[in-house]
């Protein structure tokens, strides 16, 4: 385990709970390829920021890691919903071609 995401967790643990540091210790356990660690924390990101799009798109990876499709596909259209209304067109973008690839791969 890194010594960022140690020092996050200790943070989190002291309870300075955040959307930016959910998304970072979700970002953190996607590269330790702990996907359904990685969920639990992008999860309670979005919670805590709705409008949070990078979440989103990142909650809907750390899902189909998971293998939750479904859950990855739900993210993916809350995400565009958010990205769309923040003007965040390259985020509705990114996540709208991570939809596509996963209705036309038959998984939903």
């Amino acid at each position: 385990m890194s010594q960022v995401r140690r020092n996050l967790e200790a943070m989190l643990a002291r309870g300075q709970d955040n959307a930016l540091l959910r998304f970072s210790l979700g970002n953190l356990c996607l590269q330790a390829d702990e996907p359904a660690l990685a969920v639990e924390h992008l999860a309670e990101a979005t919670v805590r920021d709705p409008d949070y799009s990078a979440a989103w798109k990142l909650l809907g990876k750390a899902r189909v890691e998971a293998g939750d499709v479904a859950g990855a596909a739900q993210a993916w259209r809350q995400g565009i919903e958010v990205a769309e209304r923040r003007g965040d067109k390259q985020a509705a973008r990114e996540m709208a071609v991570f939809l596509r690839r996963v209705e036309r791969s038959g998984q939903r």
